[in-house]
C-alpha cells in the first residue's frame, strides 16, 4: 500500500478543516443520524467486513465478526449520546446572574490505530468525534490498510448520501511512522487519539504537548488475573484460556500474568495444560480454529526471544513452538505458551504481543494485588473468587491500580458502554462509553447577567463615574 504523500496529507487536512466549519453548526441529533446510518451500513456489510479482518489480521471468524459488531454497537451508543451532550448550571454569587458549562466541537480529530483491532478502535473514536461535531482523520496501521479502506468507503458512501454532511468529514491517510509524526506535529489538529505501543505513545505525547494540543493515548497492557482459593475452577479455566490465547495473544487486554493461590496451583495448572493442549491452532478461516496466526515474522521472533529469556532465567515453559498449518506454511502459527515462574523476571514485566502467560503462586490476597500492581502498565485486571471481602478489596482504592478491574471474568472483552483505558504507562486515555465523549469537545464556562447593574464577584468594588 502506497504511503500518503505530504501534499496529499496537507490537502486532506484542509478538507477536514473546511468540513469542520459547517459540521459544527449541524445540530447534534442530526449528526447522530449520520452515525446511525453508518452503523446500519456496517450491519449490511458485516460478513464481508469480518472476512476482510480475518484475511488481513488472521482473526478467527467469531472474533472478526465480533469486532465488526463493536463498530455497530458504538454507533448505537453514539446515536443516543447525540441527544445527551449535557452541560451544567452553576449557582452564581451575584444577583440576577446565571452560570453555565457548555461543550462545543473541538476540531479535526486524528485517529491512529493499531493492527490488532483494525476497525473497532477507530470506530470508538470516530463515532463519538462525529456526534460531537468533529471531522476525523484516520491513520491505520501500515499492516492493515485494506480494512481501513473498506470501512472508509462505507462511511464515505453514507456521507455522500446524507445531504448536509460535508465531503471532507472523514479523511484517510496511509503510511508508516512519518505520517503519524505529521499528525502529532500538526497544529491544525487539536486532538490526537493514538493506540499502540508505549514507545509510540511517549513520542506522540511529547510532540502533541509541544504544540499544546491534546492527546488521548491507549498504550501497552500487561494484564493480570488472580485466582483465589474460593474460585470456580471451571470458570477460571475458561476465563484464563480465552483471555490469554484468544486473538493469538494480540490484544492490549490479553491476560499475560496469572497469580494462583498456592492451594489451587497444582490442580489448576494441570487443567490449564490440558486446555492449552486442546486448543485448535490453524487457519482462521476454518470453523473449528480457536487460535489463528501471529501478525508477522517480527511478532514470532519476539515471542521466541522472550521464551528463550524466560528459560534462561529458570522458568519452565510449556508450549510456545511454531505450528505448521497445511496450506499456510508461510504463516506464523504458534502454540500458546504457559511459563511457570517462582518470581517475576524482566520478560514478565514487559508486554510481548504474543500468547505467553506467566504463572505465579501466591499466599495472601494482598500479595497477589501487589503483584498485579507491580508493573508499569495499568490497563486491565481481574479476580476469580466467590469471597465477597476479596472482591471488594480488589475493587477498592487499596486494590487494582488498573483502569479496568473485573471480578469473575477475564481482563479482556470490554463492552462499549464503559470507558475503556488504563493508567500509568498505558497512557491514561479513555475511549468508547461513559463520559469519554468529553475528550472530543471543548468546555466553555458562560456567565449571563440579566440585571441592569454590574455587581462584581468576591465583593470587589470598582466604581467609575
Amino acid at each position: 500500500m502506497a504511503s500518503t504523500s505530504r501534499a496529499d496529507y496537507d490537502a486532506a487536512l484542509e478538507r477536514a478543516r473546511t468540513a469542520f466549519a459547517s459540521w459544527r453548526a449541524v445540530p447534534a441529533p442530526r449528526r447522530g443520524e449520520l452515525v446511525r446510518l453508518f452503523g446500519e451500513a456496517v450491519r449490511r456489510h458485516k460478513p464481508a467486513l469480518a472476512e476482510l479482518i480475518t484475511l488481513e489480521v488472521g482473526k478467527i471468524g467469531s472474533e472478526a465478526a465480533g469486532e465488526v459488531q463493536e463498530v455497530i454497537d458504538i454507533c448505537d451508543f453514539a446515536v443516543g449520546l447525540s441527544r445527551q451532550l449535557y452541560g451544567l448550571t452553576i449557582a452564581s454569587e451575584r444577583p440576577r446572574h446565571h452560570m453555565l458549562e457548555r461543550w462545543h466541537p473541538l476540531g479535526p480529530v486524528a485517529i491512529i490505530t493499531a493492527f490488532n483491532f483494525p476497525m473497532a478502535v477507530w470506530s470508538w473514536n470516530a463515532a463519538l468525534a462525529l456526534v460531537c461535531g468533529n471531522p476525523v482523520v484516520w491513520k491505520p496501521s501500515e499492516k492493515t490498510p485494506l480494512t481501513a479502506l473498506a470501512l472508509q468507503r462505507v462511511l464515505e458512501s453514507v456521507i455522500r448520501d446524507f445531504g448536509d454532511a460535508p465531503a471532507g468529514l472523514a479523511q484517510l491517510v496511509q503510511g508508516a511512522r512519518p505520517v503519524g509524526e505529521w499528525l502529532a506535529e500538526d497544529a491544525r489538529i487539536p486532538l490526537v487519539s493514538a493506540t499502540g505501543s508505549t514507545r509510540m505513545g511517549r513520542e506522540v505525547a511529547v510532540k502533541v504537548a509541544g504544540r499544546f494540543g491534546r492527546s488521548l493515548l491507549e498504550l501497552g497492557g500487561n494484564n493480570a488475573m488472580i485466582v483465589a482459593p474460593s474460585a470456580s475452577e471451571d470458570l477460571a479455566v475458561r476465563a484464563i484460556t480465552f483471555a490469554a490465547a484468544g486473538t493469538a495473544g494480540q490484544r492490549c487486554t490479553t491476560l499475560r500474568r496469572l497469580y494462583v493461590h498456592e492451594s489451587r496451583y497444582d490442580a489448576l495448572l494441570a487443567r490449564l495444560r490440558r486446555a492449552y493442549a486442546s486448543l485448535r491452532v490453524g487457519s482462521p478461516f476454518a470453523p473449528d480454529t480457536l487460535v489463528g496466526p501471529l501478525i508477522d515474522r517480527a511478532a514470532f521472533e519476539a515471542m521466541q526471544a522472550t521464551l528463550a529469556a524466560a528459560r534462561a532465567a529458570g522458568a519452565t515453559v510449556h508450549g510456545g513452538e511454531r505450528v505448521t498449518v497445511a496450506g499456510h506454511e508461510a504463516g506464523y502459527y504458534v502454540r500458546p505458551a504457559l511459563v511457570e515462574l517462582a518470581a517475576p523476571i524482566e520478560a514478565s514485566e514487559r508486554e510481548t504481543f504474543a500468547p505467553i502467560l506467566y504463572v505465579f503462586r501466591y499466599q495472601s490476597i494482598e500479595q497477589a494485588i501487589d503483584g498485579n500492581n507491580a508493573v508499569v502498565q495499568g490497563l486491565s485486571s481481574s479476580l476469580i473468587t466467590q469471597n465477597l471481602s476479596e472482591a471488594e478489596l480488589f475493587l477498592s482504592a487499596e486494590g487494582s491500580d488498573c483502569g479496568i478491574a473485573n471480578v469473575n471474568i477475564g481482563p479482556s472483552g470490554a463492552e462499549i458502554g464503559g470507558a475503556f483505558g488504563g493508567e500509568k504507562q498505558t497512557g491514561g486515555g479513555r475511549e468508547s462509553g461513559s463520559d469519554a465523549w468529553k475528550a472530543y469537545m471543548r468546555r466553555q464556562t458562560q456567565t449571563v447577567n440579566y440585571s441592569s447593574t454590574l455587581p462584581l464577584a468576591q465583593g470587589v468594588k470598582f466604581d467609575v463615574e
